[in-house]
């Protein structure tokens, strides 16, 4: 885990960031360490000039390109669902905004995320310098065969739905690993737990689902 100022954000949106961590604690998230995340990252970085003023709504909010940012209570379940220590690497599949890479740095050791949108990735490591956010890479690139050359990963988080669970990110996931990906089948999503333990995958659900599909080679075509 790494501790970070806010660099370029200013504290000017201190009270905003605040009661978000406090309407996500009411809604049900109990880990204090995302509660604290959420608290200290400047959202509002991470959103287009032409919806910033809704940043600290817990609502998803577009960001271009087809893409969304999740709404945070969302964002919040998956990082406290992964019950990270602040030791963990972590592999991103779809940076996104970024904010959720932020988040995820702020609770683990370092950050790799992959995703397949040039522009995309690029606002994300703009949002990300400005943030302040040192322990994060970001590579572009077909997430759905993550990124071999840092694995294995202690976490994966894929902030997409796809059809099944992706085999090099299986291969990519340590013993003991956790991965959260949704699961899609039927038209409908499921938010699915994914832990390597004694040498086999176990699937937990986690309830319904709602994400962009998942594109790639071991995804949906574009």
């Amino acid at each position: 885990m790494v501790s970070r100022g806010l660099g370029a954000a200013g504290d000017s949106f201190g009270g905003y960031r605040a009661r978000l961590a406090e309407t996500l604690r009411v809604a049900g998230i109990r880990d204090l360490a995302v509660l604290r995340a959420v608290a200290e990252t400047p959202r509002h970085l991470f959103v287009p000039e032409a919806v910033r003023h809704r940043a600290y709504e817990d609502v998803a909010l577009p960001i271009g390109a087809g893409q969304t940012i999740s709404r945070p209570f969302t964002q919040a379940r998956y990082l406290e669902a992964l019950r990270l220590t602040g030791r963990e690497k972590v592999l991103e599949v779809g940076t996104g905004s970024g904010y959720q890479t932020a988040l995820l740095a702020a609770l683990a050791g370092q950050v790799f995320s992959v995703e397949r949108v040039r522009a995309l990735a690029e606002s994300a490591q703009h949002a990300l310098k400005a943030a302040a956010v040192p322990n994060v890479s970001i590579l572009v690139g077909d997430g759905t065969l993550g990124w071999s050359a840092y694995a294995p990963y202690q976490a994966i988080v894929v902030a997409a739905g796809g059809p099944e669970v992706p085999p090099p990110l299986v291969e990519q996931l340590a013993p003991g690993g956790r991965m959260l990906i949704p699961l899609e089948r039927g038209g409908a999503q499921t938010l699915t737990l994914v832990e390597r333990t004694a040498g086999e995958l176990r699937h937990t659900p986690l309830g319904d689902a709602r994400f962009v599909p998942l594109v790639g080679e071991h995804g949906f075509d574009a």
